[in-house]
């Protein structure tokens, strides 16, 4: 336990012993011949159990937590520990069925020693050591729980995790822990045990799965608005942990929190592991969330001799959505985004959503969305979208989203040049000394190999007061494939990154055309970019200096908008060219740091004078 004084990171010895001789042959776990077996033995010093694969028997501890859905099972934990920082007092019992425990149970429980990999062994995550197939004999009931192992924000060591071993694929699954130095470590140390958190500040808004995160370390990488964030690959907030409850939100509704709100008392209960974010307090009962009063933002309207541009990300929109989604997401944009003149929408759905028989047209969802739009007081969009290819461009199967301009044409006017389809591309040609586009609407480069099964730019060209100005409504690919920031390898690998950056050359690419054409031409990227303003993708859209990330303008406290796993990062983004030198910009916090969410995307809007 890491409270205690750290000796030489080995197995302790008992486990060394144990270890040994099941190796040679000479005997079982818990057989007659063996020291009795505890669960440090069985933890071991690294993140893989010594005993792997192995029966024990009799292995004593005291019921710490039940869970009865899910994975299925409990914790137990030794009342009397060793003097090891680096060994685990408490392990998970799987028992797949509804366990018969209560938690203040003394048992002793044989079965066999495994380490479940949440996600499967492809999915780069740390293993959970547990026992499974458990006989289990209650031995006394109603015995006090070991006190909980506080986790506080000086505990948690600054830095996240060892280097992964070079000569394991960048594992670290085999180095030994050092819970004083890495925070990966202390947490794995305490895999299994009785921990709690004191009050501290929710990161993480309560999710439709029933968890929330809070920071132990309310001093680190703080938002304005209370969150957590993320701003460089090295900055991963190592007082970040997940909070779920045992008790079944059927007897127990779990507490709504958002970003900012205070788990007020704490919470205590066995530190899981799992795939949907790593290491997790599974609560016994939660404490009453003090609500901090979290306000939606809005942006203010442009002035008459300003463009209002914005992006808004709006989760799978289709007709069959409830009318409800369509008028929270129009109230946004009227109240919220003060009806900006041009908006970028990225997951525009077909007209049956996710029903998969080759429809692809969107006009009836723009149409509906337009309409609660002017229901809502806002102005008469006019929109422009190019159909996909059917199931070419990813997402939701059989939803085939794509991008979408709505544009007051009270304020703004589209230069429509016809021809533009899901597969031909739009160009980039001189006129009377200007650039303009060979197709508007148009798409970019579709035949590009970085556009496979992902969402192909959308290019137009807008009038505003006599001045042409480019927008490209861009949504890159997903994230999906990369390794966790919990990964058994470290640092971990960003799989997904590599079509980001392909796409991110050919926007680029295309920019550089406009600018070779016109070299004050107004153009704007934008859209859900899905990467950081730090990362090797925002180069790629920036390099040449055609392009600056307009986020990068903000405090850097103001900087996301999105929130994963507690950590406020950058997915959405509005970058210029050189020529819009004077803007202002905002991003809309109105969505990712709420329990109530009408997408999980905040909109971001800029202004300027063209």
């Amino acid at each position: 336990m890491p409270s205690r004084p750290a000796r030489p990171h080995t197995l302790p010895r008992t486990a060394a012993v144990v270890a040994a001789a099941l190796a040679a042959g000479l005997l079982t776990a818990g057989s007659a011949d063996a020291a009795p077996v505890r669960i440090h033995d069985i933890q071991g010093s690294t993140r893989l159990s010594p005993l792997d694969g192995q029966q024990v028997s009799e292995v004593e501890g005291i019921v710490t937590g039940v869970r009865a859905y899910g994975s299925r099972g409990f914790w137990i934990q030794d009342p009397n520990p060793d003097a090891d920082a680096a060994t685990s007092e408490g392990v998970f019992v799987y028992t797949g069925s509804v366990p018969t425990v209560r938690a203040g149970d003394a048992v002793r429980v044989s079965g066999t020693v495994t380490e479940y990999v949440p996600g499967g062994a492809n999915s780069g995550n740390q293993s959970l050591t547990q026992i499974t197939k458990p006989t289990v004999t209650v031995v006394s009931s109603g015995n006090a729980l070991p006190a909980a192992h506080r986790i506080d924000g000086k505990k948690v060591p600054g830095r996240y995790a060892p280097a992964g071993d070079p000569a394991d694929g960048g594992s670290i699954n085999g180095l030994p822990l050092l819970p004083r130095s890495y925070a990966l470590d202390y947490y794995e140390s305490l895999e299994g045990m009785n921990v709690a958190v004191g009050t501290s500040r929710v990161v993480g808004a309560t999710d439709p799965y029933n968890e929330l995160w809070v920071t132990v370390k309310p001093w680190e990488n703080p938002t304005e608005r209370g969150g957590a964030r993320y701003g460089s690959y090295t900055s991963q907030n190592t007082g970040r942990i997940q909070i779920q409850q045992l008790t079944p939100v059927s007897e127990s509704p779990f507490p709504k929190a958002d970003v900012g709100d205070r788990l007020a008392g704490g919470a205590e209960g066995p530190l899981d592991f799992n795939q949907f974010g790593g290491y997790t307090l599974t609560a016994r009962t939660l404490p009453v969330v003090e609500d901090r009063g979290l306000e939606r933002e809005r942006t203010r309207r442009q002035d008459r001799d300003e463009l209002a541009v914005a992006t808004y990300n709006v989760e799978n929109l289709d007709p069959k959505d409830p009318q409800a989604k369509f008028d929270a997401l129009a109230k946004a944009v009227v109240e919220n985004l003060a009806s900006p003149d041009i908006l970028a929408l990225e997951e525009i759905q077909d007209d049956n959503g996710a029903t998969d028989d080759g429809t692809v047209a969107a006009g009836e969802t723009l149409r509906k969305f337009t309409e609660a739009i002017k229901a809502a007081g806002g102005p008469s969009y006019a929109w422009r979208s190019i159909d996909p290819e059917n199931k070419k461009d990813g997402g939701e199967p059989g939803g085939n989203i794509r991008q979408a301009f709505l544009y007051n044409p009270d304020r703004v006017s589209f230069t429509d040049r016809p021809g533009g389809d899901a597969t031909t591309a739009t160009g980039v040609v001189r006129k009377k000394g200007r650039a303009a586009l060979t197709l508007s609407p148009g798409r970019i480069d579709p035949a590009n190999a970085a556009w496979e099964n992902s969402r192909k730019p959308l290019a137009g060209e807008f009038t505003f007061r006599g001045r042409t100005v480019f927008v490209v409504a861009n949504h890159f690919g997903s994230k999906g494939g990369d390794q966790s920031l919990t990964s058994r390898y470290q640092p971990p690998t960003r799989s997904s990154e590599e079509q980001r950056l392909q796409q991110a050359q050919a926007v680029n690419g295309f920019v550089k055309d406009l600018l070779k054409a016109q070299r004050n031409a107004d153009v704007l990227v934008l859209g859900d970019i899905n990467d950081f303003e730090f990362s090797a993708t925002t180069k790629a859209l920036t390099d040449g200096g055609v392009l600056e990330a307009a986020i990068k303008s903000l405090p850097r406290d103001e900087r996301y908008s999105y929130v994963y796993q507690g950590n406020s990062q950058v997915l959405d983004q509005i970058l210029t060219s050189p020529s819009i030198d004077d803007y202002a910009y905002d991003s809309v916090h109105i969505n990712a740091e709420f329990a109530e969410q009408n997408s999980d995307h905040d909109p971001q809007v800029l202004r300027f004078e063209p």
